[in-house]
């Protein structure tokens, strides 16, 4: 009951702040403290822009738990609307910097050593602060140059607080709400909660960059940074400092010699190198987390949202996009039932004539204004109407193509950057997809049935006395 109370003060307090900026309608769609919202709309508002802009600044005003939920949220199309998820994916995370001493206090208090045995020198201006965490430029007591991220003071029991909420909130629809069940609202917020906390510990974004580097070791075009892990903890992550260009800063890519067309591509094989071989991605490519060095490679920073697909995943996601790039609906349809996402009880047929409806007006496009990105999302979308249950890995995937398009089309709006990658494109599909590769799977498949056949044989017999 005290829970109940304390949670339903503190939404009353998210509605004030909703409502100053005209952003009730999250509320009001999800049906949540319907007496609260009424009241709330009388509160004056000034802020105008797009419904996603002012729940954007919402959000950005509720601090850093919210600001994160709504950076999930815009890979929901299919609960916020299209327009809305875009605004959201652009919320900004700045916040003014910690002090000084904070930061030395930290690294001394992670590592019981004095702050001089570690580095030299540490910055005391801040290169970039968020809300979770701040980075400063240092040099190690062994002379290199790194970027030290460190946690914010008190963000754990802020996160720990607003979670709780969130989780009662979920809880309520899903009991309260059958028709909002198949979108699972308590499992996005388990998955967003497990995503906030291995963001709150250094040591997993840490492991996470150290898979990434090693997985593209051999790639041409793309380079992540090197771990300090001696120098790496639970609240204090450091990495070798890389001299480069942001890459929405085209003016000094190309004045530095670079082939901005070439950087597109780069980027597209990259995503494709780490999503489709690998099965694990980086899923936060916007354009503040990509560089570009003086060798021309492809920098990505910041570790702290990953993703990943097995084998089957992938192969079903690269089934659709066949299928819809063939004009194949049906095709896209049969690969739907046949991986259980949509039920049995539906019409293949009918499923097939809701993907024409949105793959003929994106096929039908230019090459250089088909957007993989925007197709997934329409998918998505329809797949309410079939009784798909919400992929969250799918969802996250379909959030990073739109971020990697978003990049490739500033680089070079004249071209279709997954048509750059077709050579690669086709050479994994024939290996993952044609013939050759059914056959490997089947000769796997005879051999693993082989490998148990002792086992099923003396099941059948009895072991021998």
């Amino acid at each position: 009951m005290f829970i109940a109370v304390k949670n339903l003060f503190r939404l009353i307090r998210i509605a004030y702040v909703l409502a100053r900026h005209k952003a009730l309608f999250p509320l009001t769609i999800l049906g949540i403290a319907p007496v609260v919202t009424f009241v709330a709309q009388a509160i004056p508002s000034h802020t105008k822009g797009r419904d996603g802009e002012r729940l954007a600044a919402a959000l950005e005003q509720l601090g850093p738990t919210f600001i994160k939920l709504g950076q999930a949220l815009s890979t929901r199309a299919d609960l916020m609307g299209e327009a809305v998820a875009s605004d959201l994916s652009r919320l900004q995370d700045r916040v003014p910097p910690f002090p000084y001493d904070n930061v030395l206090q930290i690294i001394e208090d992670e590592f019981k050593q004095p702050i001089g045995e570690l580095f030299s020198h540490v910055e005391s201006q801040a290169v970039a602060a968020a809300s979770i965490a701040q980075v400063h430029q240092a040099i190690t007591s062994d002379g290199r140059k790194v970027a030290v991220k460190l946690l914010r003071p008190g963000i754990e029991q802020a996160m720990a607080r607003d979670l709780e909420l969130f989780f009662w909130l979920a809880a309520l629809i899903e009991r309260t709400m059958p028709s909002f069940k198949r979108l699972r609202p308590v499992q996005v917020i388990e998955t967003f909660a497990q995503t906030v906390k291995l963001e709150m510990d250094f040591r997993f974004e840490a492991a996470a960059a150290s898979e990434l580097k090693e997985n593209c070791a051999g790639d041409s075009g793309f380079y992540v940074p090197e771990i300090d892990w001696q120098r790496t903890s639970k609240r204090v992550l450091t990495l070798e400092w890389v001299d480069a260009i942001p890459i929405l800063d085209k003016e000094a890519i190309q004045k530095a010699g670079h082939d901005v067309r070439q950087l597109s591509r780069q980027l597209a094989v990259s995503f494709f190198n780490q999503a489709y071989r690998d099965g694990f991605f980086h899923a936060d490519m916007h354009p503040g987390n990509l560089f570009v060095n003086s060798r021309g490679e492809i920098v990505v920073v910041d570790f702290g949202i990953m993703g990943r697909l097995d084998k089957q995943t992938r192969i079903y996601v690269a089934e659709i996009l066949r299928g819809f790039l063939n004009r194949d609906y049906r095709h896209v349809a049969q690969v739907h039932f046949d991986a259980g996402y949509v039920p049995s009880h539906h019409s293949v047929a009918l499923f097939a004539q809701a993907c024409r409806s949105i793959g003929e007006p994106i096929i039908g496009q230019p090459v250089n204004k088909i957007s993989i990105a925007r197709l997934l999302m329409q998918l998505f979308k329809i797949t309410e109407d079939f009784d798909m249950e919400t992929q969250p890995q799918l969802l996250l995937l379909q959030k990073t193509m739109m971020l990697v398009e978003g990049v490739g089309a500033s680089l070079d709006p004249d071209v279709n950057m997954w048509k750059l990658a077709e050579p690669w494109i086709e050479e994994w599909g024939i290996r993952n997809l044609g013939p050759e590769a059914k056959l490997r799977d089947t000769v796997k498949g005879v051999l693993a049935l082989l490998g148990e056949l002792p086992k099923v044989i003396e099941r059948l017999v009895g072991k021998p006395g």
